[in-house]
């Protein structure tokens, strides 16, 4: 009996995309350390200061370990938690501009898989069309719109 470890699936990535908080958003989260030090200011101000840099530090760490990976590898499309076969999926649209704020907006399907990320304009729009499945289509943020759209083609013949 042989074991493999490390079986190699054939799956090759055409596409892998981490959906990083921005900059600003990340500012954001930092400061959250300096309003915890002065809550620790009473007890000393070397006590303050480290734990406020811990908490601005682990609240960063947190937010980058916890943002969605939006993946096409071989036959299949990740976003998020999710996955699904790609010969399950229509055609791919790429928006951006104005056109993916109303795909973000009120053109929002109810009964969609959703991986948004504010601070990213790209969206591609991808109808499910799967009839066991009541997922109408994928909505998924992307910095490179096109390029995802052009995996997911490519991922389908």
């Amino acid at each position: 009996m042989r074991l493999m470890q490390n079986p190699t699936t054939g799956a090759r990535t055409l596409y892998r995309e981490r959906l990083s908080p921005s900059l600003r958003l990340l500012v954001t989260v930092a400061l959250a350390g300096p309003m915890v030090s002065l809550i620790f200011v009473p007890v000393g101000s070397t006590v303050a200061l480290v734990a406020g840099a811990a908490v601005s530090a682990l609240l960063v760490i947190l937010f980058i370990a916890a943002t969605p990976v939006v993946a096409v590898d071989g036959d299949e499309l990740r976003a998020g938690r999710a996955h699904i076969e790609t010969r399950f999926l229509g055609e791919p649209v790429a928006l951006t501009g104005a056109a993916a704020r109303q795909a973000r907006g009120p053109g929002l399907p109810a009964r969609g898989w959703h991986v948004i990320r504010g601070g990213i304009d790209g969206i591609v729009v991808v109808p499910n069309i799967d009839p066991d499945d009541p997922v109408e289509s994928w909505t998924i943020s992307s910095r490179t719109a096109d390029r995802l759209a052009a995996a997911i083609r490519a991922s389908q013949s």
